[in-house]
């Protein structure tokens, strides 16, 4: 399958070109629409988003990601990535330096085919969709495989204390992986420290905590409410940890 991971909206012709070019480039390959409200023109958080749910997929799943405020500008390479054989194409922008640190033997290609037609702004649906899709119909790529130097990955921390992404509901995902944390861990927030519980119900109504998430993120929440509107939190804010064994 082909999976979307974009920071293109939800309205626009954005994701619909992208797809039409997927399905005459790869017709019968199934296309899942995963994120389309990726933060955005944020490399850094789509980073840790992206690969908490990568990992979901099966082996062999093409990602096509464009998160991408670098488009058409030089230094800013076209790349496919394969980690723990799953296969990753978009801007070398270190949106896939998460993926490719969590994985074993990670690779990378600089993607040095150009379509006859490249505009300047959308190289979403000009390079990276193509490319894309000739992954999908099971053509190995052409450029060689480079390994990844370890000092490239190192610029971020292994899990991030920021709010990555927040949902319909308000909920507020960090790019902390829970795993990490101790049970008795708190989350501090724009003044507010919350404990955690391990679901909604455990709560009563309008009481904000912090649970992990089906995909292993830490996520802070109000039961039946927006922890968004209520902590007034949004991409990029801070997250500090506190407990007996919490880190800051």
């Amino acid at each position: 399958m082909i999976v979307l991971f974009t920071d293109f909206g939800l309205t626009g012709p954005y994701t619909g070109q992208v797809k039409a070019v997927l399905h005459r480039e790869a017709p019968g390959v199934p296309v899942v629409d995963l994120f389309a409200d990726a933060p955005a023109f944020n490399p850094r958080a789509a980073a840790y988003l992206l690969a908490a749910y990568a990992q979901e997929f099966p082996r062999n799943t093409v990602f096509l990601c464009v998160v991408d405020p670098g488009v058409g500008t030089h230094g800013r390479r076209p790349v496919i990535v394969e980690a723990n054989g799953r296969w990753f194409v978009g801007p070398d922008n270190g949106l896939f330096h998460v993926v490719a640190r969590r994985a074993t033997a990670p690779r990378y290609r600089i993607i040095g085919w150009r379509p006859e037609r490249l505009s300047a702004s959308f190289h979403g649906r000009d390079l990276f969709a193509p490319v894309a899709a000739r992954l999908a119909r099971g053509e190995p790529p052409q450029d060689p495989a480079q390994r990844w130097k370890q000092e490239d990955l190192n610029e971020w921390p292994d899990d991030l204390p920021e709010v990555i992404y927040i949902d319909h509901y308000g909920n507020a995902m960090t790019g902390i992986r829970a795993a990490v944390l101790p049970q008795d861990a708190r989350l501090g927030v724009r003044g507010h420290e919350l404990e955690r519980a391990r679901t909604f119900g455990e709560v009563a109504p309008g009481t904000g905590f912090w649970y992990e998430n089906a995909n292993g993120l830490a996520e802070i929440a109000v039961n039946a409410g927006s922890a968004a509107q209520a902590f007034g939190i949004q991409v990029g804010t801070e997250v500090q940890v506190s407990g007996a064994a919490g880190r800051q």
